[in-house]
């Protein structure tokens, strides 16, 4: 199921002008903000979209100053981000950015050239060799073994990293994997759902052509952490039963732009 390197020329030279859109999430992170989004040189790839959570801190106004599109949320949490971005993503590649310090703007281009190659999914490892994480603590580094090991286990993964937001897919993939689908843990936890173990989970599942890179993972540049480990594990735990029994209910309207 991982590709790695072994993608023909010809596949290659098919993809190669195909428009990529960043996705950078953001929510009250101006420090990082300032810190980090001057270091993206906006040739690197065709549309950048920022999808903010309703920021108070200047986050919003410092984006719109710097001349980015801007989108804010109508609804709180990253699925509805995500869920909410969909439309208005123009690019065939979608990258996805945290601008607090976690992403390391430089690995863009890596990205893309990689994608380029008639990947469907190539996500940025913090475990691969040559790479680390200056965020992780124990517990968090605990937990992406844990949950990556049981995606590996449960829907015939060969991920080293499946937890890791950093990463860039094929647009298509949200609605060939129904990632926006409503069933019974959405709608019980809604906002509270994270779309990246999913992704993994289904990628996995549908054999789609998958490739990790090593890269590292900064330590965060102000702001406060969002991620609650042990509501969001318990979480990512029901998800993936869910998963693997198949409840669902009915999926909701396509969700591509009118």
């Amino acid at each position: 199921m991982m590709s790695g390197d072994a993608v023909s020329g010809g596949e290659e030279r098919k993809h190669q002008d195909v428009r990529t859109t960043l996705l950078v999430f953001s929510y009250n992170e101006i420090e990082g903000m300032r810190a980090v989004m001057p270091q993206i040189d906006p040739t690197w790839v065709d549309q950048i979209l920022v999808v903010d959570g309703g920021s108070t801190d200047g986050t919003i106004e410092y984006a719109r100053e710097s001349g980015y599109e801007v989108l804010i949320q109508k609804n709180p949490g990253l699925r509805n981000a995500y869920r909410e971005a969909y439309p208005r993503i123009e690019g065939e590649i979608v990258i996805f950015f945290s601008p607090d310090g976690n992403s390391v703007a430089s690995d863009i281009p890596r990205l893309v050239k990689k994608m380029k190659e008639g990947h469907d999914m190539v996500i940025l490892s913090r475990y691969l060799p040559g790479a680390r994480s200056e965020d992780d603590t124990a517990i968090t580094r605990l937990g992406n073994k844990v949950f990556t090991g049981l995606i590996n286990l449960l829907f015939g993964g060969s991920y080293t990293d499946a937890m890791i937001m950093y990463r860039a897919i094929r647009r298509e993939l949200f609605e060939e994997l129904g990632i926006f689908e409503d069933r019974i843990v959405e709608r019980i936890f809604g906002h509270m759902i994270c779309i990246i173990p999913l992704l993994s989970m289904r990628a996995a599942k549908a054999r789609k052509r998958i490739a990790e890179i090593p890269g590292d993972e900064p330590a965060r540049v102000g702001g406060e952490g969002k991620c609650r480990h042990f509501t969001w594990g318990a979480i990512y735990l029901l998800e993936m039963l869910q998963e693997v029994i198949q409840w669902k209910i009915p999926r909701p309207p396509s969700l591509s732009a009118e």
